[in-house]
């Protein structure tokens, strides 16, 4: 017998997240669990403001909608709202045992966090790996720091994401207050321009490599191993469900690109069904996970090491239950 519950829940942020143009305080969504016989498999659906199609109360009624047929006996069709389709699939995933358990934590380092820190944290990696967000300053600051960060730390390689902040003139006054020999270890930069015709251009002009992010998403878009592009970016609770990540995974590798998992602001649970997607897909590349220090607790399960208190199912409030 199928049974169902829904579970709401908001998370406060730390000082607050910006994202594009607007300050997050909290960051919300719904947990779904699932349950046939013993077997239970849960999913979470967090819409991303600013990035989302839909909202929360939009993801709501169709994870209800979707629910009730399938605790009917029935086998509802993928819904076409991303956030809905990724998480009830990785509930049906974990209920089916088709996800695995073991997951990749170890992640890219966001550079969000305090400079000694963070200078700690790298130099404590044989390989570190960073992640920065660029494009919310004058890109002459941006550029300076990324090749301060560089010069600091010799061994460091750093991923890049702009969110098509830049004009193609601002891209390129970026590139040149980053020194040439320090360049290579840019291991991608993210959707510098505003569109990808001025990002291939800046690659050509600069030797910085790209990769593909909105652009991964966009109606028609299909991975080709052109000049300058290393890698997509793939943000599965934008992208839909798990058997759509998959396909667009399996793409890359065919065009020769690296194919990287990346967090869109999760709850530990989503976060830890990432570590695992990635360890099962992409098992020889570092996820870009390093968000959870952003929140004040976890939910239903711990990510490794973090001493953020948790917060167990009971705790939450269940919005729906069949």
């Amino acid at each position: 017998m199928r049974g169902a519950e829904v579970f709401a829940w908001e998370i406060p942020l730390e000082a607050g997240v910006v994202l594009r143009d607007r300050r997050l305080k909290t960051r919300s969504g719904l947990l779904v669990r699932l349950s046939s016989g013993t077997r239970q498999g849960w999913g979470e659906i967090a819409p991303l403001p600013g990035f989302s199609q839909e909202t929360v109360a939009e993801a709501h009624r169709e994870t209800v909608t979707w629910l009730a047929s399938w605790c009917a006996g029935r086998q509802p069709v993928e819904s076409l709202l991303p956030s809905v389709a990724f998480g009830l699939s990785c509930a049906l995933a974990e209920l089916s045992a088709t996800l695995p358990a073991e997951g990749s934590y170890h992640s890219a380092i966001l550079c969000t966090r305090d400079p000694d820190d963070l200078l700690l944290r790298l130099q404590q990696q044989a390989n570190p790996l960073a992640k920065m967000k660029v494009g919310l300053c004058e890109p002459v600051r941006d550029g300076m720091m990324v090749n301060l960060l560089l010069e600091a730390l010799p061994a460091l390689t750093l991923r890049l994401d702009a969110n098509r902040s830049w004009t193609l003139e601002k891209a390129l006054n970026f590139a040149r207050f980053v020194a040439v020999e320090r360049r290579p270890r840019i291991a991608f930069l993210e959707e510098p321009c505003r569109t990808p015709g001025d990002s291939l251009r800046f690659s050509a002009e600069t030797g910085i490599a790209l990769g593909w992010d909105e652009s991964a998403r966009e109606t028609g878009f299909r991975p080709l191993g052109e000049p300058g592009v290393r890698a997509i970016v793939i943000k599965p609770t934008l992208t839909g469900s798990l058997t759509k990540v998959r396909q667009l995974i399996a793409q890359a590798h065919q065009a020769g690109l690296k194919a990287v998992i990346s967090s869109s602001l999760e709850s530990s649970l989503g976060l830890s069904q990432l570590a695992r997607i990635a360890h099962w897909l992409t098992p020889d590349v570092t996820p870009g996970l390093d968000t959870l220090a952003m929140m004040q607790h976890q939910l239903v399960r711990s990510w490794p090491d973090c001493t953020l208190p948790v917060l167990a199912p009971g705790q939450l409030e269940c919005v729906w239950r069949q």
